[in-house]
């Protein structure tokens, strides 16, 4: 592929997206609105304003204007994509466009109604070798992220996160009573599974959630376990390198 990063760690680079957007028009990180329109409308209202992470050069948004959704703000760290789809999409009335950071969102605290993500958390954990053990740099990222979303999320909004990761990994990450919300997933796909998760804000984590942090909390305590791992393959499929099965 024209595109392939010399190494894995390159998609986490700003400078990376920005040759690659010089190029490229159009890539779909697991599949297009269409692909998960028949979840996603269950949770989006037409009337919602929503934040999309990492847009890219993805056509999704684009797809969502289409549909009705007409308040829809795109934010990516790369100044070459923002640019792209700004002057794509500028005949799009309540669509912007911002170069932004995740981790540090430059919008008032309760300002969506959605905050919606596609494969963008999965991207932040190319380096990691194995599911089971985040290490401490990007779990600190991915914390920030979270900490970030829910803040920006309005009482009762929803954060929609679409990924190739199972519950079992990805729950790690989203079960902290400190996010404020609770946790849902749906499965989508027939022989390759991705899962659609969704979380509302103001609402408590079940039970089995709740436990689940308690067990995080209690792991993290304890001496850590060395962890053999196979190093990931370097090919635009990063996403599917990881061994996703729920045995150790």
């Amino acid at each position: 592929m024209d595109h392939l990063p010399a190494h894995n760690s390159m998609y986490k680079a700003a400078d990376y997206w920005d040759e690659r957007y010089k190029k490229e028009e159009n890539y779909e990180w697991l599949g297009d609105f269409s692909k998960f329109r028949h979840l996603l409308e269950k949770h989006m209202k037409k009337e919602d304003s929503i934040l999309v992470l990492g847009c890219g050069n993805s056509g999704m948004s684009g797809e969502m204007y289409a549909a009705g959704y007409r308040s829809i703000t795109n934010i990516d760290y790369s100044s070459v994509c923002i640019g792209a789809m700004s002057a794509r999409h500028g005949d799009c009335p309540g669509m912007t466009w911002h170069q932004m950071d995740m981790r540090q969102l430059a919008f008032p605290d309760g300002s969506f109604d959605v905050v919606l993500e596609k494969a963008t958390l999965d991207s932040m954990l190319v380096e990691e070798k194995c599911p089971w053990t985040v290490s401490p740099q990007t779990a600190g990222i991915i914390h920030r992220a979270l900490k970030e979303i829910s803040r920006v999320l309005k009482h009762g909004g929803r954060f929609l996160s679409i990924t190739f990761a199972q519950p079992f990994f990805r729950k790690r990450l989203y079960a902290h009573s400190e996010y404020n919300w609770s946790i849902q997933h749906f499965t989508q796909g027939d022989f390759f599974h991705y899962f659609v998760f969704i979380m509302t804000k103001g609402e408590e984590l079940s039970l089995e959630d709740a436990a689940l942090e308690r067990k995080l909390q209690e792991e993290a305590k304890a001496p850590p376990i060395e962890i053999i791992a196979t190093p990931l393959e370097e090919d635009e499929n990063f996403l599917d390198s990881i061994d996703l099965r729920d045995e150790p």
